[in-house]
C-alpha cells in the first residue's frame, strides 16, 4: 500500500508540535507496511527532519502546477493525506480528477476557524464566552472536513463541537490525539532537588503562544517574582518576532532563550512549565511534553482543554491570582509537585498511548478502503461540494497557471 502525504511544510518535531504529530502519524502507516511519499512545495530549513533517512521519499512539487497531476497520476497512491485543511483546498481537486479511488485523510491538526474564532473573542472584548462560530473561516475548513473520506480529529472536545454544534457525522471523523508508545516512569525522571527554574516553549510564530509570553511578562511573571525574587523563567521556542525577543530582562528573570537544541534537557531541568494560553484550539504540544518529562504545568482551561481527561483541575487556573498561587505551590513544595508529576503521567497512560489508539485507526482504515463508494454515497453532501469546488478551483488553478506564465 502506497501513502501519499501532502505537506504545507516539512515537519519540524523540534520546533513544533505539529511536526511531532505528523511523524507520530508516519509511524504509524509504517508500522502498517506503507511506503510512504512525503511532498510538498515547501523549502527544507535547518529544523526541518531528513525524511529520507526514515524512509520517506521526499517529492518536491509546485503549486498550482499542472505538473501535479502528471506526478500524483504515476505515484498512484492508495491513501492521501493532506496536513491541514488549506492544503486540501490546493490539491484535493486535482486528487479527486487524477486519483478517483484513493482514500482521503485529512489531519486537520487542530480547528483553525476554533483558535481565529477565539483570538478574535480575546482581542475585542477579552471574553470567550462572547464568540463567533459561524464565519467564513469555518466554512471553508468545514467544507474541507466534509469533502474528505475522513479527518483526525486531535482534541474530543473538537470531536464533540464538530457532531453536536455543526452537525458534521461521525462516520467521516476519528478520534486521534497525540500518541506515546513509551514514557518515562517517576523513578526515571530527574527530582525536585536537581530542578530550578520556571519554564515554557513553543513555536513563537504561533498567535497563542505569542499571546501567552506577552501575558506572562505583563501579568503574571512580576507576582510571581514578588514571591520568589530568585527565580528565573527561561523561554525557549523558534521563529521569534521582535517583540517576543526584546522582552528578554535578566534583571527581572525573564529569558528568552530561543530555540532549544534538547527539549529533554530544557523540560526536564525546570521545576514548572507555565502555559497561560488565553486562547487556541486542539492539543498542546507543550504539556504533553511536560508530562512526558515530568514537570508538572499550570495553564488555562483553554490550555487544559482535552488535554487531562477527568484530571483537569489539577492543571488549570483561570483567575490571575488563582494561577500565581498554584504556580508558586508547584514550585515550593516539593510534595505538591510530586503528587502532580504522579498524576500527569497517570493521564498519559490513561490517554496516550500508542497501543490503545493504532488499532482503532487501523480498523477504521481498512473498513473504508473495504466500502468506500458505500461510504461517499453514505456522505453525499461532501460529494456535492467536491464536485462544486473541483470546478470553481480548478478554473481558479487555470486562471493562475496563465498568469504565472
Amino acid at each position: 500500500m502506497k501513502l501519499l502525504i501532502l505537506g504545507h511544510t516539512i515537519p519540524e518535531p523540534t520546533s513544533t508540535a505539529a511536526g511531532t504529530r505528523m511523524l507520530q502519524l508516519i509511524d504509524l502507516f509504517q508500522e502498517e507496511g506503507y511506503t510512504i511519499h512525503f511532498a510538498t512545495s515547501a523549502l527544507s530549513n535547518p529544523r526541518s527532519v531528513d525524511l529520507n533517512s526514515i524512509d520517506v521519499t521526499l517529492d518536491v512539487i509546485q503549486l498550482n502546477h499542472p505538473s501535479f497531476d502528471d506526478y500524483v497520476t504515476a505515484l498512484g497512491p492508495d491513501i492521501v493525506l493532506y496536513d491541514r485543511f488549506v492544503i486540501e483546498e490546493h490539491y484535493g481537486w486535482r486528487i479527486t480528477q487524477c486519483c478517483p479511488s484513493a482514500l482521503t485523510i485529512l489531519d486537520t491538526e487542530d480547528l483553525h476557524f476554533l483558535r481565529k474564532a477565539r483570538e478574535k473573542s480575546i482581542k475585542k472584548s477579552g471574553d470567550l464566552s462572547i464568540i463567533d462560530l459561524y464565519t467564513d473561516a469555518s466554512k471553508r475548513e468545514l467544507a474541507s472536513i466534509m469533502r474528505c473520506d475522513l479527518s483526525l480529529i486531535i482534541s474530543s472536545f473538537e470531536m464533540i463541537l464538530l457532531t453536536e454544534t455543526f452537525g458534521i457525522s461521525d462516520s467521516i471523523l476519528h478520534y486521534l490525539p497525540f500518541i506515546l508508545s513509551d514514557f518515562p516512569q517517576s523513578s526515571e525522571l530527574k527530582p525536585f532537588s536537581d530542578r530550578n527554574g520556571f519554564m515554557t516553549i513553543g513555536n513563537l510564530f504561533h498567535a497563542p503562544n505569542v499571546d501567552s509570553i506577552l501575558y506572562l511578562k505583563n501579568t503574571i511573571w512580576p507576582e510571581i517574582r514578588k514571591k520568589l525574587p530568585q527565580a528565573t523563567l527561561s523561554i525557549y521556542g523558534n521563529y521569534a518576532p521582535q517583540q517576543i525577543n526584546e522582552l528578554h530582562n535578566e534583571r527581572d528573570g525573564f529569558l528568552i532563550e530561543g530555540w532549544a537544541p534538547s527539549l529533554a534537557e530544557v523540560m526536564s531541568s525546570a521545576k514548572v512549565c507555565l502555559a497561560p494560553l488565553r486562547f487556541g484550539a486542539g492539543l498542546k504540544g507543550k504539556l504533553l511534553d511536560a508530562m512526558i518529562y515530568g514537570t508538572p504545568a499550570v495553564t488555562t482551561s483553554i490550555g487544559a482543554e482535552a488535554m487531562y481527561g477527568d484530571k483537569t483541575l489539577h492543571f488549570s487556573a483561570d483567575t490571575v491570582q488563582d494561577f500565581i498561587q498554584l504556580s508558586v505551590s508547584l514550585y515550593t513544595s516539593e510534595f505538591l509537585w510530586k503528587e502532580k508529576q504522579e498524576v500527569g503521567l497517570q493521564v498519559l497512560k490513561d490517554n496516550y498511548l500508542v497501543i490503545t489508539h493504532a488499532p482503532k485507526l487501523k480498523e477504521k482504515l481498512g473498513a473504508l478502503i473495504n466500502s468506500i463508494e458505500a461510504h461517499r454515497k453514505q456522505n453525499f453532501m461532501g460529494q456535492v461540494l467536491q464536485h462544486q469546488t473541483m470546478q470553481a478551483t480548478r478554473y481558479m488553478s487555470k486562471w493562475i497557471e496563465e498568469k504565472n506564465r
